[in-house]
């Protein structure tokens, strides 16, 4: 049976090269890096290489990266050492955001006693950033939290607009760049962002594995304890060969991007097209299906098909072997409408299935073709 691998931002499959990358370090490199002897300086040194060469993407120094188990540990330690150390008494967010960011909110608030305020959004899914301005006006401690890029509908987020405005007045802002870091570059000395998070199976890296990126003298303080690794900011033996993973799927992915974008967004386009041609009135959800809006890794679409048989879509997809989701991957197996797509669509375009198409550079326009016959073949059947 024919298989189409379109759930790339649930997760990615890992470079070959990775993969040999990790095998070689799990074999030759097995030594604790907290230890003083040759094998655990050797450990050591592979972990600050990795630091360093990570740093350099961005622009900062190695100090101010520390790895995580993935992208939701790094929004939990930021978000919760913002509001229990730096005396945060408001968040500033959007009711879109990733689970790891709205359900952390939801557990600092019945720990502390801050303010939440949720920023209103357009039928695209956008935020209102005249509303943000008037927001940090206020005279209070203020921590902005908004995604780079949606998960789900792909809406890319002005960062350096949205952080120069939190500098001007003095507020805090973290970016949960999940969906970006791999595909897009970005120069934390020009955008003044204080906090980020990146997880590296989102760009053909292992899983288990992200950084943080705290701006230097952050203040921000642990929220794992039992050791000094990380300068004392994420306790735990660190994961050797998945930190040199991750380094090395970086390194490919941004030596690559020119050309992978290309190829992706070429993807995109084609589908966005085959879609267009057998359903009249299709619609995308947010801006995923603007080509300069959105991010050119996804597209979320509301599928125009008879209530009965909305059910059975995703069913039919799968069996066809075709991979793809009806919302973030951290919501498989719910019943529940996307919170995303609840936030934004009405109710006619609720009752429909909405599918989430995310592509890699290893699809190709021939499982577009495969993907678009099947749909057809559903609902002409």
């Amino acid at each position: 049976m024919k298989t189409v691998y379109f759930d790339n931002a649930a997760t990615t499959s890992i470079r070959d090269h990775v993969i040999d990358k990790m095998s070689e370090v799990m074999k030759y490199n097995f030594g604790n890096p907290s230890s003083t002897h040759s094998y655990g300086r050797q450990s050591k040194s592979l972990i600050e290489l990795s630091r360093k060469r990570i740093a350099s993407y961005f622009n900062v120094t190695a100090a101010e990266i520390v790895f995580t188990s993935g992208g939701t540990e790094a929004d939990n330690l930021v978000l919760r050492s913002a509001v229990r150390d730096l005396e945060v008494t408001e968040i500033i967010t959007s009711k879109i955001e990733h689970h790891a960011i709205l359900h952390a909110i939801d557990q600092l608030k019945k720990e502390y006693a801050i303010d939440v305020t949720y920023l209103d959004l357009d039928d695209y899914g956008d935020i209102d950033l005249l509303q943000l301005e008037t927001l940090l006006q206020k005279d209070t401690k203020q921590l902005v939290t908004l995604m780079h890029i949606n998960n789900e509908i792909g809406n890319i987020l002005d960062l350096k607009k949205v952080a120069e405005l939190c500098k001007a007045n003095n507020a805090l802002f973290h970016s949960d760049t999940v969906q970006s870091v791999g595909h897009y570059k970005l120069d934390l000395q020009e955008i003044p962002i204080d906090y980020l998070a990146a997880s590296a199976h989102k760009f053909h890296g292992p899983k288990g594995v992200g950084f943080a990126f705290l701006r230097k003298n952050s203040g921000l303080r642990a929220s794992i304890f039992g050791g000094e690794q990380e300068r004392g900011l994420r306790a735990g033996t660190e994961s050797i060969h998945n930190i040199v993973g991750m380094d090395e799927a970086l390194a490919i992915s941004y030596s690559n991007l020119d050309a992978e974008r290309s190829h992706v967004k070429t993807i995109k386009s084609y589908f966005i097209e085959q879609l267009q041609s057998i359903f009249s009135d299709i619609s995308f959800n947010g801006q995923s299906g603007d080509l300069e809006k959105s991010t050119y890794t996804l597209v979320n679409v509301c599928i125009p098909i008879a209530a009965e048989k909305a059910g059975m879509l995703q069913f039919q997809l799968d069996l066809k072997g075709i991979a793809c989701s009806k919302g973030s991957a951290c919501q498989s197996g719910s019943s529940q409408n996307s919170h995303v797509l609840t936030e934004i669509l009405d109710d006619s375009h609720l009752n429909r299935p909405s599918v989430r198409f995310s592509f890699s550079s290893f699809n190709t326009k021939e499982e577009v073709d495969y993907v678009i016959e099947v749909l057809k073949e559903f609902v002409e059947k």
